[in-house]
């Protein structure tokens, strides 16, 4: 049986192992990046990963700075199937209509659940405790073209995105595995997305803001876990009539009822760290990162500030 012609559409470090197991499994006649950018501390011009790992397979690169301008190119070159993953643009129908099967997508959510460009965070934000991987077929719409197969995995509570990341880029792997060998036996699979879809823009700075005043315990402790990978949580501190923003690497919400000014210190513990009332609960700021600082427990950070309990500390002006 002949490999399949593919061309392989993507541009960040997760989509890498997926071009590495479409270059395993299919014929890639090429590879299509996002444009070279400024990278690095020192802003240099460079590729993106999956370009340079692509050079490096010796595989051939189109990273144009709009995906219109290498349609004539594409075109030129016969292939079955397109697989994208984190290519990051959108793609017009005549793109869509190029592939003689079409274009696959590896989505890290159960569509319809979590369209958008940041399914694992928005999973963890949310508080979900279950997700999963799709492989479906792009359509004009963001995300909601027919499902070819679907696999899930539980969203356990010490998980953050670093974590969730790692296991469902290992679950995208089998699924696109499996894709791509029905395609190869000549089972098309087309299966509506059923249910209500939800969303799952790409953050935003704002989403890293963390207020005590404005969301429960449980509500930020998953907006750390969502932002593990960025951008960095922060909650805000005022002492002295001066409020600044401070880091939150790692919570837990604590249990028991507590009813004072959300933003209040309750307690600080070796061990545990700085506990905050939130609008509803209490969490511990376990780990932080002061500005130009290393990382560093919470009880550390309340010793150097003189931290009080019964003090109002976590909240802006």
């Amino acid at each position: 049986m002949s490999k399949l012609k593919t061309i392989f559409f993507g541009t960040p470090a997760v989509a890498v192992p997926f071009l590495e197991r479409t270059h395993q499994l299919t014929d890639v006649q090429l590879v299509v990046t996002q444009a070279d950018k400024p990278r690095g501390r020192g802003m240099e011009i460079s590729p993106c990963p999956v370009k340079e790992r692509a050079q490096e397979l010796g595989l051939s690169v189109l990273s144009p700075e709009k995906l219109k301008d290498s349609f004539e190119q594409i075109s030129n070159i016969p292939f079955d199937v397109g697989i994208v993953v984190a290519y990051g643009k959108i793609f017009r129908p005549n793109f869509i209509a190029l592939p003689k099967l079409g274009l696959i997508n590896v989505h890290f959510s159960l569509l319809p659940q979590l369209r958008g460009a940041a399914p694992v965070q928005h999973a963890l934000i949310q508080g979900l405790t279950r997700t999963g991987v799709s492989t479906f077929w792009i359509n004009e719409g963001m995300d909601d073209g027919p499902l070819f197969l679907q696999k899930s995995l539980a969203v356990l509570p010490q998980d953050n995105a670093k974590t969730l990341f790692e296991k469902l880029t290992a679950l995208g792997l089998e699924t696109l595995q499996e894709t791509i060998s029905s395609l190869e036996s000549g089972r098309i699979i087309k299966m509506p997305q059923i249910g209500a879809p939800t969303l799952a823009p790409m953050l935003q700075k704002e989403d890293a803001l963390l207020r005590p005043s404005e969301l429960t315990a449980a509500q930020l402790h998953n907006r750390v876990r969502g932002l593990a990978c960025g951008p960095k949580p922060k909650v805000p501190f005022t002492l002295n009539g001066k409020t600044d923003w401070l880091q939150v690497l790692q919570t837990e919400p604590a249990q028991g009822n507590f009813t004072t000014a959300p933003g209040t210190v309750l307690r600080v513990e070796n061990g545990h760290g700085i506990l905050v009332q939130c609008r509803e609960g209490a969490l511990w700021l376990q780990t932080v990162q002061p500005a130009g600082k290393k990382p560093m427990p919470g009880e550390a950070f309340a010793c150097g500030r003189n931290l009080k309990p019964n003090e109002l500390i976590f909240t802006e002006l």
